[in-house]
C-alpha cells in the first residue's frame, strides 16, 4: 500500500512540476519589415517606456551624416516605435513589444519633404507638429559600426 501511494503522489508531483507557463500569451508582437530599408539608429524613451528604430535608404543616411540636418532627394526615412517590456527569460533586460507608430519622412525628386504617420496604437494618441517631428527625426545621428 505504501509503494501505491508513494507512486501516485510521485506522479502528481512530476504533472505539477511540468507545468508551462506562458507569459507573453497576451502580447501583441507585431514585426516590422523595413524592405530594402537599412537600420541607421536607436533611441530609448525611459519615461514612456518606448523604444525606436529609425531606417532609411542610402540618400537619407547621407542627409543625416550631414551637418545640415536636410533630407536630400529621394531619401526615405521611417522610424519605427515600439512599447518595451521586461523580457522574462532574463532578469533587467527588456524586448520590444506592441508597434506605436511607424513615421515616415520622404523628399520626392522636387525636393518637397512629406511626413506621414501610421498610428498602430490605440491606446496612445500622437499628435504633434509635422515640423517639429521631421526636426526630431532629421536629429538622428547614424550608429557608427567598425
Amino acid at each position: 500500500m505504501k509503494k501505491v501511494l508513494f507512486i501516485t503522489l510521485s506522479i502528481c508531483a512530476l504533472f505539477t512540476a511540468c507545468k508551462i507557463d506562458e507569459p507573453d500569451k497576451d502580447l501583441k508582437r507585431i514585426v516590422f519589415d523595413p524592405g530594402n530599408l537599412k537600420f541607421i539608429s536607436t533611441s530609448l524613451n525611459i519615461k514612456k517606456e518606448t523604444s525606436s528604430a529609425l531606417y532609411g535608404n542610402s540618400e537619407a543616411l547621407a542627409s543625416l551624416s550631414s551637418e545640415n540636418n536636410q533630407p536630400k532627394i529621394g531619401s526615405v526615412i521611417k522610424l519605427v516605435t515600439w512599447k518595451y517590456h521586461e523580457n522574462p527569460q532574463y532578469i533587467g533586460g527588456t524586448i520590444t513589444g506592441e508597434l506605436l507608430s511607424i513615421e515616415t519622412v520622404q523628399t520626392d525628386k522636387n525636393g518637397k519633404i512629406s511626413y506621414q504617420i501610421q498610428n498602430t496604437s490605440k491606446t496612445e494618441n500622437i499628435q504633434s507638429n509635422q515640423k517639429e517631428r521631421i526636426q526630431y527625426i532629421m536629429s538622428y545621428k547614424p550608429v557608427i559600426r567598425p
